[in-house]
């Protein structure tokens, strides 16, 4: 596609800060109150949704936002419920719980609630998204899969809600060890850019394909449109995935990257 991003989209890698500075959670807040102080909570990846809801209800109250709802949605009925897609168009931001993205983009998918999703995204309203949430944020994501040696294993992947595109997105990324299924899902797509994010740790995206770096600790940033060889398409299953030339980028806070130029920024040049 032409564009990467349409619209402003905050990717945290999970388990982000929500007692001390509450770095990313406060970015989050900054970013919404442009728009409208309110902030609906989308818990559909949790099997625990008002017990995730009460948890974030009660930093999110803490950190200034005035009108804090949830979107509770655990059924495609649900999902189609004109209460909900209202829901949607009357807040300030959006926040995607952790839990399984699986669940997220089955429940959702195809319905009127992710078509209200897909048009406030587009029209500047902030969504964010942290652990499954995270992932969901591409077009395709990883489901499952091991994280050790790259290996043809039984790695999973499905189409996400595609507010990002030609990017696939890992969490948990440095704190699981992940770099092996993340370099396995770009090799079997070399032109789709693999961005992995530490916990408490995000991307803020704008509508221009720049990302800055937020958070304590790092993103990694995984680029194979120029590799010189790769043997994916031979391997039976648990071969050693090979591929050489692929270009890794570690980005601390502060710095950033141009999903359209394929190329990082160093602090200050953002």
């Amino acid at each position: 596609m032409d564009e990467k991003v349409k619209g402003n989209l905050i990717i945290i890698g999970g388990a982000e800060d929500k007692e001390h500075e509450c770095k990313i959670l406060n970015y989050v807040v900054d970013s919404i109150k442009a728009k409208k102080n309110s902030l609906l909570i989308i818990t559909t990846a949790t099997q625990k949704p008002q017990q995730v809801f009460d948890i974030y209800k009660k930093v999110f109250k803490r950190l200034g936002v005035d009108e804090i709802e949830t979107l509770d949605i655990s059924g495609r009925e649900d999902a189609n419920d004109k209460k909900n897609v209202e829901k949607v168009y009357d807040a300030g931001g959006i926040f995607f719980s952790g839990g399984d993205q699986l669940r997220i983009t089955s429940i959702l998918g195809g319905t009127r609630v992710n078509e209200a999703l897909i048009d406030v995204y587009r029209k500047g309203t902030v969504i964010a998204g942290t652990s499954a949430g995270a992932s969901a944020m591409s077009s395709t994501m990883i489901v499952d899969g091991e994280a050790d040696t790259p290996k043809k294993t039984t790695l999973s992947m499905a189409p996400g809600l595609a507010f990002i595109n030609e990017v696939v997105i890992d969490q948990h990324f440095a704190q699981r060890g992940r770099i092996g299924r993340l370099l396995y899902a770009v090799a079997q797509n070399p032109y789709t850019l693999g961005i992995g994010i530490d916990e408490d740790t995000a991307i803020a995206v704008d509508s221009n394909g720049l990302f800055q770096v937020i958070g304590t600790n790092s993103v990694t940033v995984l680029d194979a449109k120029n590799i010189r060889y790769s043997n994916i398409s031979e391997l039976s299953r648990g071969d050693v995935l090979e591929l050489i030339g692929v270009t890794l980028h570690v980005l601390s806070p502060g710095s950033g990257f141009d999903l359209a130029k394929r190329e990082p920024i160093l602090k200050g040049g953002l």
